[in-house]
């Protein structure tokens, strides 16, 4: 057995019941590395150290947040805080997928209730028209 291998299968052993690398870790390493490279161009720029510190002072609380989301044996808290940032991120694609899907068709107009901020759908071209909605019942006057 190599020395690596042994290496690996030590590190394979510490690791083990820990949280590792997820989906949030890997958005906060993005971050932490374009907070760090924006450090560096900002302090050689702006050549201000109040704006340098402050930005030195984040990178080192997303590092220190970085590795203990890694190294934490709490899997049940680490899997939570995951989640909710998959549940976030799903919310915002499908809301930007749904507005490009809504703007794309040309077929029919959408109008927003103003009490439960229901979609509404309707088609276009027929002038002046009261909606109600199907949510809550409210009308909506428009021109489609």
């Amino acid at each position: 057995m190599g020395v690596f291998q042994k290496l690996g299968n030590t590190l394979s052993r510490f690791m083990y019941g820990r949280n590792g690398m997820d989906q949030l870790n890997r958005v906060l390493l993005w971050l932490y590395i374009a907070l760090f490279f924006a450090g560096r161009i900002l302090g050689g720029v702006l050549k201000s150290a109040l704006w340098e510190r402050v930005l030195d002072t984040a990178v080192f609380a997303l590092m220190l947040l970085l590795l203990f989301r890694i190294f934490s044996k709490n899997l049940y808290k680490r899997q939570a805080e995951n989640q909710k940032w998959l549940n976030w991120r799903w919310a915002v694609r499908s809301r930007a997928a749904a507005a490009k899907a809504r703007h794309m068709d040309k077929d029919h107009k959408y109008f927003t209730c103003k009490s439960c901020k229901a979609i509404c759908r309707v088609p276009t071209g027929k002038g002046n028209i009261v909606i109600t909605c199907p949510k809550c019942g409210e009308q909506i006057k428009a021109r489609t």
